[in-house]
């Protein structure tokens, strides 16, 4: 008798700052969180995301390991959040930790695909050599891991998509700092910035908060 696979699971974790920005692109989409992760642990401790590379300098993006205790979130610690699980076979979850090292190792080739954000306000999939946005990346690395959750171009997959599947099993929504298996002495350790430093953190167009 064929020994049945186990499974295991992995973490997607989608955001929302709060800012006025944020607020005022929810008018336009009505979706809820802008953007998405994927965590390999419930933790949150090993999280991966296409987004800014500097919590002060939001033009410099690419791909990005997150830190919930020391980057954009320390700026923003009203932060909302929902948070998924789904389950994978043990050979799925081998392929993602591996697409997912393969991306650390060379990250600074990376880039973040502004110019697809358009594509998808026109339903056009915009894809570019080493560039991807936040939902493209994480639907990339599950599709190209054998899970295959959307009939179109991972470069047409948004945050809000994540939210209406299926597959997903709901673990948590709400602050991000009150998520219980934060550690919550990292968490008091860091203080919030005074808000005159938080608005410079936000000098360019629209467009690109949608995702980051």
């Amino acid at each position: 008798m064929k020994k049945a696979e186990q499974t295991k699971s992995v973490y997607i974790l989608l955001t929302d700052t709060g800012t006025l920005f944020s607020r005022t692109i929810k008018l336009f989409t009505a979706a809820p969180y802008n953007h998405v992760s994927i965590s390999l642990d419930q933790r949150l401790d090993e999280l991966y995301s296409f987004g800014r590379k500097h919590p002060k300098n939001p033009l410099y993006a690419g791909f990005v390991k997150e830190d919930v205790y020391n980057g954009i979130y320390r700026y923003f610690q009203n932060t909302r959040c929902i948070l998924f699980e789904l389950c994978v076979t043990d050979q799925q979850l081998d392929q993602i930790k591996q697409m997912i090292r393969s991306f650390e190792a060379q990250q600074e080739i990376y880039m973040y695909n502004l110019v697809g954000l358009f594509g998808v306000m026109v339903n056009y999939p915009i894809e570019l050599k080493n560039a991807y946005f936040c939902s493209q990346f994480v639907a990339e690395v599950l599709k190209r891991s054998g899970i295959q959750l959307w009939d179109k171009p991972s470069a047409l997959v948004t945050p809000n998509d994540f939210l209406q599947h299926p597959s997903f099993k709901f673990i948590y929504e709400g602050r991000l700092y009150e998520y219980s298996r934060l550690q919550s002495e990292l968490i008091s350790f860091y203080e919030p910035l005074p808000l005159r430093r938080k608005f410079s953190l936000f000098p360019y167009k629209k467009i690109r908060r949608f995702f980051i």
